[in-house]
């Protein structure tokens, strides 16, 4: 049985120029109807309105930005209109829910685009039925360009298990590579604390810190999210499909476990430089220290022989300053064996 797609991406020019224009104005992005065999046959907005259940297995992506992409699917689609709300809603988290036969899925994937921080994730929200997948997104995510690319070069999915399972996949690869990122870099920073005391050391540990924070805010609730898409019950879910999830599961709980060690190890080393940075300064104080508590005394003799009163002693002899010198060199070496014999140096 074919599969219908549609999907809205704010493609670059030339990928909008290959679209009719009411698709690229209207927040279609693209759309199809699966051929069962990882083909695709595209259309546009007619097409996605004609589209009937007998056709196949119609994908539609959209852009929920456009006034038209709300108003079908709140109006047209059918679709539950408490999952239009979660579809629909600004900064949703990861969550699944299922409604009859028919499954609500918001997922979060890397932000790719240009410009972007990678940790700001995208959210893409689909709604998925025996016969229909309804996917939406604002910014453009490449998760889903990556499987309308399949699609067109005939070995994308072939029916909507295939397809979640699929994207689902997809989304965890490029999550997988930046945790992998994240944490080889929380290695070389550890490397250069050892020999290193650059500031920058501590204002890049604190960058990757906050980058493993933010992944794992989402990250954490997509394991749970994939868990409950692993048990749910579904006609088109079969036993194979609920494998590969139970798979990417795992593969999720070490990623979140990936990012906690890396941003305790950061954690650690930021402290490890505050401690070093710490002690740096002591030493050099107790050092500023032990040379005031030296040169004390000899200030205060200084200044009494200086004072040029009547009755200084030495005053009217030829050798005063040399004795008042020798004195005073006498007295240092006095108080630095008394530092010494205290163990202060």
């Amino acid at each position: 049985m074919g599969v219908v797609v549609a999907m809205a991406y704010p493609a670059p020019v030339k990928q909008r120029a290959a679209l009719p224009a009411e698709v690229s104005d209207r927040g279609l992005v693209f759309a199809g109807v699966l051929d069962g065999r990882g083909g695709i046959a595209p259309r546009d907005w007619g097409g996605v309105r004609a589209w009937r259940p007998s056709e196949g297995v119609l994908w539609a992506h959209l852009d929920y930005s456009y006034e038209d992409s709300r108003e079908w699917l709140t109006r047209e689609s059918g679709v539950d209109l408490v999952a239009c709300a979660a579809l629909l809603s600004e900064d949703p988290r990861p969550r699944v829910l299922a409604i009859g036969d028919s499954m609500l899925v918001i997922f979060r994937g890397i932000n790719s685009n240009s410009g972007a921080q990678p940790e700001d994730m995208v959210a893409i929200r689909m709604w998925i039925e025996p016969h229909r997948i309804v996917t939406l997104r604002h910014r453009p995510i490449a998760a889903a360009k990556e499987q309308w690319d399949a699609l067109r070069a005939g070995r994308g999915p072939i029916g909507p298990a295939d397809f979640l399972v699929k994207l689902c996949e997809s989304l965890l690869g490029l999550i997988g590579h930046m945790a992998s990122g994240i944490d080889d870099t929380v290695d070389e920073l550890e490397d250069d604390a050892l020999t290193e005391h650059r500031e920058e050391l501590r204002t890049k540990l604190a960058h990757v810190r906050r980058q493993a924070i933010a992944l794992r805010r989402y990250v954490a609730p997509q394991r749970e999210a994939l868990a409950r898409l692993q048990s749910e019950t579904m006609t088109w879910l079969p036993v194979e499909h609920r494998v590969r999830l139970s798979e990417a599961i795992d593969r999720m709980a070490r990623v979140v476990e990936q990012l906690d060690a890396a941003r305790d190890r950061a954690a650690v080393t930021q402290e490890e430089l505050a401690s070093r940075t710490s002690e740096v300064i002591s030493r050099r104080l107790y050092v500023l220290s032990l040379i005031a508590a030296v040169f004390l005394p000899l200030s205060l003799i200084a200044d009494i022989f200086g004072s040029g009163v009547g009755g200084v002693p030495l005053r009217d002899s030829p050798y005063g300053f040399l004795i008042m010198i020798g004195s005073l060199v006498g007295l240092s070496g006095v108080l630095m064996w008394l530092f010494r014999k205290l163990g202060w140096l």
